[in-house]
């Protein structure tokens, strides 16, 4: 009986493993290199407003590692590069701080990496505000319309327990600016008491990077990190809003924006523009987007709703079919067996 039990496993884990190395041989390889892309060949960036509509201040973590680990962390470049353009594009000066100044730590992921990115890798203007990020402790909330925290798991170490961060969200909220994080960036609104004692997120409707994928990421992230930032935020009497993982997800409650991922970080950063009063300037809608776009008609319409979508993208060649085989992949690590085939039949039909 055992023989056969454990027969039966080794079967059952080699074809689950082929399952997955099938699944990621659907995945193209990277058609275009834009590795080379400069500011000067955005289309976006070239007719902003021709005034100046004040400043912006984004802040990224100093932390290198994770806690008492070796693994190295940092600050997620496509969620700060991406928002830099948008608040540029639509008339505002951008700055970059740190809990520590000069040049923080990166996390740079080339599967994720799209023109805008590269494109702020070889802008010598924003790569020397990175390298020269102001001291938080040198900040003057009065400077600036808007402050934004950009996400990245260092975050969770050095974010929630800065007393300048929370003087300044505190300065902010008072004067009625905006206030936006992405992904992890909303630990800096963890700890935020008001005047009154109160936190400053109860009863706000808040998006972060939720339990669910940071636990399918990193299992053991309870242990890792100081808090899960889920728990955290509703321990602090934030309602807590998610959408699915890995997908779109912004939540705007008066002048504070939050987003729940990396694929969140163009709409936050536009709905902050919004909340500063004015219309963000048309742009260019990319693959990875309409792809998040299809998987959210999946989600919540349904297969057929999702395949009507996808003629339409596919026609205009706008959609990331790397992407879309990953949430395939993931959705195979899940043990989601009928989401799997039917992101895989999307898929198939991408390419037809």
């Amino acid at each position: 009986m055992l023989k056969k039990i454990l027969i039966s496993l080794a079967v059952t884990c080699g074809a689950c493993f082929t399952f997955i190395i099938w699944i990621k041989g659907l995945i193209p390889p990277q058609e275009q290199d834009f590795s080379n892309t400069t500011a000067s060949e955005l289309r976006y960036l070239q007719q902003g407003p021709d005034v100046k509509r004040g400043k912006v201040l984004a802040v990224v973590t100093s932390t290198e590692v994770m806690g008492t680990s070796t693994k190295s962390t940092g600050y997620e470049l496509t969620e700060l590069a991406r928002p830099y353009y948008v608040f540029t594009a639509n008339g505002f000066v951008v700055d970059i701080a740190s809990p520590k100044g000069g040049k923080p730590p990166a996390l740079i992921d080339k599967g994720d990496m799209g023109p805008f990115d590269y494109a702020f890798l070889n802008d010598r203007e924003a790569q020397q505000k990175v390298d020269n990020s102001i001291p938080i402790d040198q900040v003057s909330a009065g400077d600036y319309q808007a402050i934004f925290f950009v996400g990245g798991k260092g975050t969770m170490f050095d974010f929630p327990d800065n007393t300048d961060i929370q003087t300044l969200v505190r300065d902010f909220h008072k004067n009625g600016k905006v206030i936006g994080a992405v992904c992890h960036g909303p630990a800096a609104l963890a700890n935020v008491t008001l005047d009154n004692g109160e936190p400053l997120i109860a009863g706000r409707q808040i998006s972060a990077f939720t339990n669910e994928e940071e636990l399918f990421l990193i299992p053991d992230a309870a242990q890792r990190f100081p808090f899960l930032l889920e728990d955290r935020l509703r321990e602090q009497g934030a309602i807590f809003q998610s959408g699915p993982a890995y997908l779109e997800q912004v939540s705007v409650d008066g002048q504070l924006i939050t987003g729940q991922n990396p694929w969140s970080t163009w709409l936050a950063a536009e709905r902050m523009v919004e909340a500063m009063g004015y219309t963000p300037r048309p742009r260019q809608i990319t693959p990875a987007e309409h792809t998040v776009e299809l998987l959210l008609a999946y989600e919540q319409q349904g297969y057929e709703k999702a395949r009507e979508k996808l003629q339409k993208l596919r026609d205009r060649k706008d959609l990331d079919r790397r992407l879309l085989a990953m949430h395939g992949l993931v959705s195979a690590m899940r043990w989601e067996p009928g989401k799997t085939l039917d992101i895989i039949r999307l898929l198939s039909k991408s390419q037809e």
